[in-house]
């Protein structure tokens, strides 16, 4: 009954277009906000690292796993159904953020939103491809999507922060987000979505996601985002701690070195939306990657000096790959497996940003400095850059594309 098959005209895809922008920059509100979150929670239970950091890789699990099992059932129930369900989930989720006090009850209601973002953001990437006439509109659209999920993530730390210095407390950020949440829900529920295109070939179960999983592109794509994601969790997780002893003239760029990362992101991400339009996005893909590389090996060269402007500036060339990555990824399958595909790789980016960060804190641990973990984080780059020159000089997935635009 959600799912309506009225013909849409500009004015609702225009509409669906803002109401999912919305969503994302929702999404990263919360998301992007624990870095604030966890030292006051540190504080108020009395909690070591460890435990703390699982107020974020508990979530990005959760996601994961929502992502991979429940994916399928945005091509199976439709939609405008996997959205509005997931968006009243998270709504329910973040309002008992505000009658609870105990880390435990806070633990579990993350695993719940992260669920829930992880239901309705696979939705919304199907649709994104319902929407799109073509792969350059498809790609276009999702790096403007990426945009808002930008601005969230300035808007959500920037919240808490005024929050806490107000004399609030910092779980009444989802209360915002659950108001916000809600409304996006019941727009959603007015506007007409496109009719989904059904394949009745193949029954649409989580059978046939997990044999995705072996399919070339859908484990290359997911590959190479997961790499770029390690990069870009690097940044805002352990970025702080590898420039806080940092005694140059710049003092001030290394307290808002983050904020500065997260502007250039969001700026990229809408000048991406512009360029993409003008150059081959595999040219795009091995120009940014090689920067991004640069950034970080010339940063672990020279030290906190130079990483002190290279890391915040990393953020612009780093805003590109990931939607561009998982919109040509999801192009390369029909319609009516953008569901499931958007699962799989929403499963690889939730894994590599709760992992990622864990294995650059082991190795920082184990050699005693967190300039380690870049090290390592820097291998990484290193072989996203290789993985783009791949692409770029073989063209693996030049004929499949074209294919899927013209199919």
């Amino acid at each position: 009954m959600m799912n309506a098959t009225t013909p849409i005209d500009h004015q609702q895809m225009q509409r669906i277009k803002w109401l999912t922008y919305m969503m994302f920059m929702m999404f990263a509100m919360t998301t992007d906000a624990v870095g604030v979150i966890i030292p006051e929670i540190i504080t108020a239970y009395d909690l070591s690292l460890t435990a703390a950091s699982a107020f974020h890789y508990v979530p990005m699990i959760a996601i994961a796993l929502s992502g991979l099992l429940l994916g399928f059932l945005a091509d199976k129930l439709g939609r405008k159904t996997t959205i509005i369900l997931g968006l009243i989930v998270f709504s329910v989720t973040s309002f008992l953020f505000a009658v609870g006090d105990s880390f435990w009850f806070f633990l579990t209601l993350m695993v719940c939103s992260g669920c829930a973002i992880g239901f309705f953001k696979t939705g919304a990437l199907a649709l994104i491809g319902d929407i799109s006439s073509s792969g350059k509109e498809h790609t276009t659209t999702m790096n403007t999507v990426e945009g808002f999920f930008g601005v969230g993530a300035i808007i959500g730390p920037a919240i808490v922060s005024y929050l806490l210095a107000s004399g609030f407390a910092w779980k009444y950020l989802y209360v915002i987000a659950g108001i916000l949440c809600a409304a996006l829900c019941l727009l959603a529920w007015k506007t007409n979505y496109p009719a989904m295109k059904k394949d009745h070939s193949e029954e649409i179960t989580l059978k046939r996601t997990l044999k995705m999983m072996k399919n070339p592109y859908a484990l290359g794509f997911s590959s190479a985002i997961a790499l770029y994601v390690i990069t870009e969790v690097a940044i805002y997780v352990w970025m702080p701690t590898l420039l806080r002893d940092y005694q140059g003239d710049m003092v001030w760029l290394a307290t808002y070195a983050l904020t500065i990362f997260f502007v250039f992101r969001a700026f990229g991400r809408f000048l991406g939306a512009w360029v993409l339009s003008k150059f081959n996005w595999m040219q795009v893909m091995f120009a940014t990657s090689l920067a991004i590389f640069c950034c970080y090996f010339f940063s672990m060269l020279y030290g906190i000096k130079l990483a002190v402007f290279l890391l915040p500036l990393s953020g612009l060339f780093m805003s590109m790959i990931y939607p561009t990555l998982n919109s040509k990824g999801i192009s390369c399958f029909k319609k009516s497996e953008h569901g499931a595909v958007a699962g799989v790789i929403l499963f690889f980016t939730a894994v590599a940003a709760a992992l990622g960060p864990l294995a650059m804190g082991a190795v920082s641990d184990l050699f005693g400095d967190v300039k380690y973990g870049f090290y390592l984080a820097t291998g990484f780059a290193g072989i996203l850059f290789l993985m783009m020159a791949f692409n770029l000089l073989k063209k693996p997935t030049q004929e499949v594309l074209l294919e899927a635009e013209h199919g």
